[in-house]
């Protein structure tokens, strides 16, 4: 039987996306048989980057300061906005190398069934910067399942005006998957294919 606090440290490292109960008692058990000034390293480097990182305010990308680097970066194709669910998306698709435009976060799908409605997203946020940014297309990256599907055609509505062109990436993705799962090159596809939505 495992001393209590190495089941608590388990508990604590199995609620960690993709860390399973074995490997959690595997890193738990490892953490507390590792010299005491690389284990408090690793606990002041976590809290450190807990409390600088927060959301772009612009864009709701990860960031150290508000507006975030693609924010405020001239290079970036500001006539462009690919709208995805979460900050970690932007990584996938920055990860291709092949989109040069800037980001939306939409903080969520629509799902009734899980309590989101549409004012619970970013989607003002994304209305207010199609007033005050010269955007001419937005590009829907969100994942193909049945909430994907539905957030995307719910924006394709809500959004559409005049001069703006909305379009939705092309599916080399996996039916009912998200952007954290696809590769480089399929998510490469999945851009260049983008098919306008009406």
């Amino acid at each position: 039987m495992l001393p209590e606090p190495i089941i608590a440290l388990t508990a604590a490292l199995a609620k960690l996306p993709g860390v399973g109960p074995r490997s959690a008692e595997r890193l738990a058990l490892h953490l507390v048989q590792t010299e005491t000034a690389l284990v408090q390293h690793l606990a002041q480097t976590i809290l450190t980057a807990r409390e600088r990182i927060r959301f772009c305010d612009t864009c709701g990308a990860l960031t150290e300061k508000s507006p975030c680097s693609t924010c405020t970066d001239d290079r970036r194709d500001a006539a462009l906005v690919c709208v995805v669910e979460r900050a970690v998306d932007i990584l996938s698709i920055e990860r291709s190398g092949s989109y040069r435009g800037k980001f939306h976060v939409l903080g969520g799908k629509i799902s009734p069934l899980d309590g989101v409605e549409p004012d619970d997203l970013r989607i003002a946020g994304l209305e207010q910067r199609l007033a005050t940014e010269p955007i001419k297309e937005i590009i829907i990256a969100l994942g193909t399942d049945v909430e994907g599907d539905a957030t995307s055609s719910y924006l394709a509505k809500r959004l559409a005006r005049p001069g703006l062109k909305i379009s939705r990436i092309g599916f080399g993705l996996p039916a009912g998957s998200g952007l954290e799962y696809a590769d480089d090159l399929t998510l490469n596809r999945a851009l260049e294919s983008r098919r306008e939505m009406h």
